[in-house]
């Protein structure tokens, strides 16, 4: 069997907000029984949705898609004001299981709004992230920015009073180059006291830049639609990884590209769960002679609690 380090990044895998928001969809099932519904996915990867299916949880893209006697759950995305404020017309019982971190920047763009400013906001269109964001102000208070050449199109009210938030999931190095460019035109912009992007986010992308010296090719666990593994893929191809490539799960990986390597990178985005992650070890072991080495940047000990209802028995 050829020999093959494989370098395992950490943290890797699930966040505290990811943790946070799978418990309250199972404890829900377990205090008022199936159906739960969840609108939009709880977190973005098939195999926690679709295990959270079989135990009964049922997921809708939108509220009206929901009986008014069943509980619903808001993802961890979190979600436009319009949401619970429908759901408390229709006297449903809603729980919000919005990432704390998110909903710190729905504050924070609440605070700016009442002091005049409008918002620029950092974000990938269409993401539910950044929709559930815009949606907690009124139409044109948050401007949307992906790139730093975005800026040069803003049409803003007062170049004076502006703020700037950023969607939690983004690319560190990518939204220095936004914030540089917002700064750069508008002086006046204040900014977050300490940057939007979460932890997880930051911590994930760290590890890779750590690994990205050391391997021939890297894998990162997560699903397509979510954000913070995309990131993860190409903060590996910016640091130099030649072949960095995002898989579902084990059978994703394609083995033919991986001929002749020497050293892989495995990470995982923040919604990934550790079985994912021990499939693809699984695998290589499988086929290699395998080494496997923990590179760790950072020690993470953040938890969130779930909400009381939740806590409170049945």
């Amino acid at each position: 069997m050829t020999a093959l380090t494989l370098y395992l990044a950490a943290p890797r895998g699930f966040c505290a907000g990811v943790d946070r928001a799978i418990k309250i969809v199972e404890m829900a099932l377990e205090k008022w029984g199936a159906p739960v519904y969840v609108r939009h996915e709880i977190v973005h990867n098939k195999f926690v949705v679709d295990s959270l299916r079989e135990k009964g949880a049922v997921f809708v893209e939108e509220l009206d898609d929901c009986p008014d006697d069943r509980p619903v759950i808001f993802s961890a995305h979190g979600v436009p004001k319009s949401v619970p404020e429908a759901a408390q017309a229709r006297q449903m019982l809603f729980v919000d299981a919005t990432c704390p971190l998110v909903s710190k920047v729905h504050i924070e763009a609440e605070r700016h709004h009442e002091n005049g400013l409008q918002m620029v906001m950092i974000g990938h269109a269409g993401h539910p992230e950044t929709v559930g964001t815009m949606g907690q102000l009124p139409e044109g208070e948050v401007l949307l920015v992906e790139t730093a050449e975005d800026v040069a199109g803003l049409d803003v009210r007062d170049p004076e009073k502006l703020a700037f938030i950023t969607q939690t999931t983004l690319s560190v190095d990518d939204t220095a180059d936004v914030v540089a460019a917002l700064q750069a035109r508008f002086p006046a912009i204040v900014g977050p006291h300490k940057e939007d992007i979460c932890y997880a986010t930051t911590n994930r992308q760290e590890a890779v830049k750590a690994i990205a010296p050391m391997i021939d090719a890297l894998l990162v666990i997560g699903a397509p639609n979510s954000s913070n593994s995309q990131r993860l893929v190409e903060v590996g191809r910016a640091k130099g990884c030649a072949y960095a490539q995002l898989v579902q799960r084990a059978a994703d990986i394609d083995w033919r590209a991986l001929d002749g390597v020497q050293s892989v990178g495995i990470t995982a985005g923040a919604s990934a769960p550790e079985v994912l992650i021990n499939e693809v070890i699984d695998a290589f072991h499988a086929r290699y002679d395998v080494t496997v080495e923990l590179v760790e940047t950072a020690k993470e000990r953040v938890e969130f609690k779930v909400p009381r209802v939740l806590r409170e028995s049945a």
